[in-house]
Order: structure tokens, then C-alpha cells, then sequence
């Protein structure tokens, strides 16, 4: 009996090793398209990108900043990747854009396992919620729902998932302008 199992070990052990060194490399190659189209769909025209990370002023995990060029050299944008953990259903990764002067260009989910119908709205094929970020000034106005005091407009039933969204953005945010100075003047290797 002991054998037995222990060859139904060394098969089951053998055969999840083999899936997961057949399935690493696409996945990996799927979230980096994933990742391109995010950068793409938050940022204006570019000729090159940078990409560094920060420690956010809040939170534990870096950010990695996607730092756009033109031909000149001059810094036009970037994109970061960011994140909460105050979601409904855990942690909301997403990709947000910056002018140079902070307003933000847009902003994108990249995971999230919020409820389907209602926290899922910040989602863009499921809702045009995340457009009213476009333009969005953090210097002028608050990154907070209006039931918090803020700027932005909760999503009925989903108040905490649009809470979170606006921290991962704000997080975002801060964490640029923290940095901003040494980023337009090229002082970040």
C-alpha cells in the first residue's frame, strides 16, 4: 500500500511539474501583452519607455513606473502599475496614467476579483465609470468617492470597490509626485 501510494505521489508530482513548465513561458508572455496594452491604452503617443520601480508612500509593495519619452528625450508621461488591498474581494491592481503635471490620463484594471455586476464596473468593458478619471487633477481635486468628501462618483452597490480604486490611484499619484522632480529631470537611473 505504501508503494502504491508513493508512485501515485511521483506521478501526480511529475505530471503538475511537466503542466507547469509547459504553461509558464505563454502565461508569462500573456501578462506582458496584457501589460503593453495597459501601458498603451493610458498614455499618449511615445518613443520610448523606462520602466523603474518606487516604494509608494503608502503600502508595502513597489510600483513600477513606466516612464514615456519622445524622440527628443523629453519626458511626456508615465504609466503606473499599481494596487489596493481595501477591495471588496481582495487586492485591485491597476494601470494609471500621468501628464507630467499629474492630471491623469486614464485609467485601466489589470486583475481584480471584484463581484461580477457591480464591483466589476471599473472594469471598461463593463462600464464607462473609470472615464470620469480622464483629466482628473489630484493637485485640485480630492481622489475620494463624494460620500468620503471627494471628487469621484461611486458605483451603486459597489461603494467599497470604488473606494479601493481611488486608493490605488491616489496611491499612484502620491508616489509620482514624490518622485516627479527627479523624474522629469532625468536624475532616476
Amino acid at each position: 500500500m505504501v508503494l502504491t501510494l508513493m508512485l501515485v505521489a511521483a506521478a501526480a508530482s511529475f505530471t503538475l511539474a511537466t503542466v507547469y513548465n509547459l504553461t509558464e513561458e505563454p502565461i508569462q508572455r500573456a501578462r506582458e501583452a496584457a501589460r503593453q496594452e495597459a501601458i498603451s491604452m493610458v498614455l499618449h503617443d511615445f518613443d520610448t519607455l523606462k520602466t523603474k520601480s518606487f516604494m509608494p508612500v503608502t503600502g508595502s509593495d513597489s510600483l513600477e513606473f513606466n516612464l514615456a519619452f519622445d524622440s527628443a528625450g523629453e519626458f511626456v508621461g508615465v504609466a503606473v502599475a499599481t494596487y489596493t488591498g481595501m477591495g471588496y474581494s481582495g487586492r485591485i491592481r491597476a494601470m494609471v496614467g500621468f501628464n507630467p503635471d499629474g492630471t491623469i490620463i486614464d485609467v485601466v484594471h489589470l486583475d481584480h476579483a471584484e463581484t461580477p455586476g457591480l464591483g466589476d464596473k471599473i472594469q471598461k468593458d463593463k462600464s464607462d465609470w473609470s472615464d470620469q478619471f480622464r483629466g482628473f487633477d489630484p493637485r485640485e481635486q480630492t481622489l475620494k468617492v463624494r460620500n468620503d468628501g471627494g471628487d469621484i462618483d461611486g458605483i451603486t452597490a459597489a461603494t467599497i470597490t470604488a473606494r479601493a480604486y481611488c486608493d490605488a490611484i491616489d496611491r499612484a499619484f502620491q508616489t509620482f509626485w514624490e518622485n516627479r522632480e527627479s523624474i522629469i529631470n532625468k536624475e532616476i537611473d
